[in-house]
């Protein structure tokens, strides 16, 4: 093939519909290490707090926090970077972090990925999205359930417990998990 031919044929690649597309993944991969960042300062900052909160309040005490300080954190964050950012589950327990339409669909290939053996700790998925006439990258990151998360997430929570989310999370469906269950997801989103 002559340098014509092969100029023909890149200009014929580029002018292809399929160029537009590997163009607008490119960038994910930037977003996707921001996204990391910002889910590991997310996570430290929630973990952080709550173990502050069980050290001073107990867990009891500890379920205020969550219903208080937790979406504060989130939003702070989301502030400072510019994402949105935030928590969610198959079973919810706030009703304001009930999960959209693109992070309920991912939580359910995530939950097929565990059935098929994958580590709940394993699961990512970062894409550009077209949403509302624009480009969004969305990150989705699950949340294992830790020995923490068992002591009001779990089967087995004390009647307390069981009382102060009753009182603050009427409807609560975010009970019942088990060590290293699929607690939930984190999710950020940019528009591009």
């Amino acid at each position: 093939m002559g340098r014509k031919s092969n100029l023909l044929l890149a200009l014929t690649v580029a002018a292809s519909p399929a160029a537009p597309l590997a163009f607008a993944e490119e960038p994910t991969v930037d977003l996707k290490a921001r996204a990391v960042v910002l889910v590991g300062e997310y996570a430290t900052s929630l973990q952080t707090a709550l173990k502050g909160a069980l050290a001073t309040s107990g867990p009891v005490g500890a379920i205020s926090f969550c219903h208080d300080q937790a979406p504060q954190i989130a939003a702070d964050i989301s502030r400072s970077s510019g994402w949105a950012v935030g928590r969610t589950s198959q079973r919810i327990r706030n009703a304001f972090s009930a999960p959209d339409d693109y992070e309920a669909k991912v939580m359910e290939e995530f939950s097929a990925r565990i059935a098929k053996g994958e580590a709940v700790a394993d699961l990512i998925k970062a894409e550009v999205v077209e949403e509302n006439g624009g480009k969004v990258f969305r990150f989705v990151k699950a949340i294992p359930t830790t020995e923490v998360c068992l002591t009001c997430h779990g089967a087995n929570i004390k009647p307390e417990i069981k009382a102060k989310l009753d009182e603050l999370y009427p409807g609560d469906k975010a009970t019942g998990f088990n060590l290293g269950d699929m607690r939930g997801v984190f999710t950020l989103s940019k528009r591009l």
